[in-house]
């Protein structure tokens, strides 16, 4: 009989410990903006988490350690997330970033995380842009310094932390690119532009010489972009305002070329305005290449003799692309 009970203590300690190796979170979001809280892997959902009775959303669950994205159906926090933590949030969805606190075990973790989206807002990296090469590196090395030390201080988990220096280190590639990307771009400004030669989609090809005499307001786009899609109709209404003016707006698709027919169709049921062109070897284009484009949309804003004023222009979005135009333009 003592032999029985004992197993069956084995037996309840186990199950309890295996619950506890499961991952734990439970959630109080005023002014929530949805009755779900979804726990994501980029696009991937991996958990649904519906509100309860009592207003919190409340889970416990299996899930592979490593960094996760909460999603409440408008904006999303990362989260790095291991079973065994219990987390308790406490946040206000109208001040989604400034009002997440952890509690509980993996709080620090993400507490961190947390604190780090709001002191990036307040990093300028548009500023950094404007530096020297030596003060640039200077800048990013230093921050670097200040990151890698702040991540060691604190007593977070040993994978946390080498997944945080991985990403610092990914950060601080993009910020080197994105700078040496900026400086080719203001080489080009004020220097005679890169050509094109492309097919027109009102049928023939079109040459930038063949714009010669008017500014031409050139956006490099695909079917398939999403924030390309986004610009089309503040790029509709620019066109609008200006179509009386001596000035060309040019869209350029970068789509591959098996997607031809695909541009052709997009065009016309969406009946975009202005010149529409292919470019020949999508991103390998030679005026694609030549201006180190390697995300898109792109805006690019060309002088009537034919030299760049700005290589990276204005989206059409932006109210200050207008003030721009209307300066020009007068």
């Amino acid at each position: 009989m003592k032999k029985l009970v004992f197993m069956l203590f084995a037996i309840i300690v186990a199950n309890n410990s295996f619950a506890q190796e499961k991952f734990a979170i439970k959630a109080n979001i005023a002014n929530r903006n949805g009755d779900v809280l979804f726990v994501k892997n980029n696009n991937i959902i991996v958990k649904e988490i519906k509100v309860d009775g009592s207003g919190y959303f409340t889970s416990t669950f299996d899930i592979k350690e490593g960094m996760y994205q909460l999603y409440d159906g408008k904006e999303f926090t990362d989260v790095f997330l291991k079973n065994g933590f219990d987390l308790f949030l406490n946040m206000d969805a109208k001040k989604f970033d400034e009002s997440i606190i952890y509690t509980g075990k993996g709080s620090e973790e993400n507490n961190y995380l947390a604190k780090k989206v709001m002191a990036e807002s307040d990093f300028n990296f548009e500023e950094l842009l404007a530096l020297t090469p030596e003060e640039f590196t200077k800048k990013i090395n230093e921050k670097q310094t200040a990151d890698f030390s702040a991540l060691e201080k604190g007593k977070y988990d040993p994978n946390f932390i080498a997944l945080q220096k991985k990403g610092m280190g990914m950060e601080m590639l993009q910020m080197k690119m994105e700078y040496k990307n900026k400086q080719a771009q203001l080489k080009l400004n004020n220097a005679p532009s890169p050509t094109f030669d492309y097919v027109n989609f009102a049928g023939g090809k079109t040459k930038l010489e063949d714009l010669r005499g008017k500014y031409v307001y050139i956006d490099v786009w695909a079917t398939w972009c999403g924030p390309c899609r986004g610009e089309i109709p503040f790029l509709a209404k620019v066109e609008e305002k200006y179509k009386e003016k001596n000035i060309a707006f040019v869209s350029i698709s970068v789509d591959e070329n098996k997607d031809f027919d695909k541009w052709k169709k997009f065009v016309s049921d969406k009946q975009l305005g202005g010149i529409q062109l292919f470019a020949d070897k999508n991103w390998n284009s030679e005026f694609i290449t030549a201006f180190g484009i390697n995300s898109i949309p792109r805006f690019i804003l060309i002088d009537p003799k034919g030299n760049v004023l700005n290589a990276d222009a204005t989206r059409p979005s932006d109210p200050q692309l207008q003030e721009k135009l209307d300066s020009l333009l007068k």
